[in-house]
């Protein structure tokens, strides 16, 4: 099974403020052409369940849709032991290692996994379970805030697959980790 990140961060490799909010990357999307999505639509459409963990989960429920339609969603989380009573009922919550979820989901026979959150994207870099990271540069420089990477025990060499800029000046390269 594979597991693929997409994700913004600002310049200086924030992808939100220290509180979790993300008002920053909405301003700047408004830079955006008319129909432009940065490839999310066609990445979405090629995985077939997204593993989030819990802020990055609370931040999307505060959207005024639910983003993800049917898709099945795994909610990551150490701390909640229970998911909102109005909840798709395509969302499932787990404490699970990034392994076990791995190992789960691939017995359901899922393909490819959307990896989404800061620490959650850190831990399953950590765990060696990412297979690609398509990283779009805002250009923005924040100062301080939620990092997207964090510590690795290890080197994890990546190779530069595509590099795209556009009119807007957004920077989006794509990444296999090797």
């Amino acid at each position: 099974m594979k597991c693929s990140v997409f994700i913004a961060t600002s310049l200086d490799g924030y992808i939100a403020r220290a509180d979790g909010r993300i008002d920053w990357l909405e301003e700047a999307h408004r830079s955006a052409p008319a129909g432009e999505d940065f490839g999310y639509q066609e990445f979405f459409d090629a995985v077939d369940v997204l593993i989030l963990g819990r802020r990055t989960f609370e931040t999307v429920r505060g959207f005024p849709e639910w983003p993800y339609g049917e898709k099945r969603v795994v909610v990551l989380s150490q701390t909640l032991h229970q998911l909102p009573a109005d909840c798709s009922p395509s969302v499932r919550l787990t404490d699970q290692s990034p392994a076990e979820i791995v190992k789960s989901l691939k017995h359901e026979s899922f393909q490819r996994a959307y990896v989404d959150g800061g620490a959650t994207i850190q831990s399953f870099l950590a765990a060696g379970l990412v297979s690609d990271l398509t990283i779009t540069t805002i250009p923005i420089l924040l100062g301080s805030g939620l990092p997207l990477f964090g510590r690795l025990t290890e080197d994890r060499p990546l190779l530069h697959e595509k590099t795209q800029v556009f009119p807007n000046g957004f920077v989006q390269s794509k990444y296999r980790v090797r």
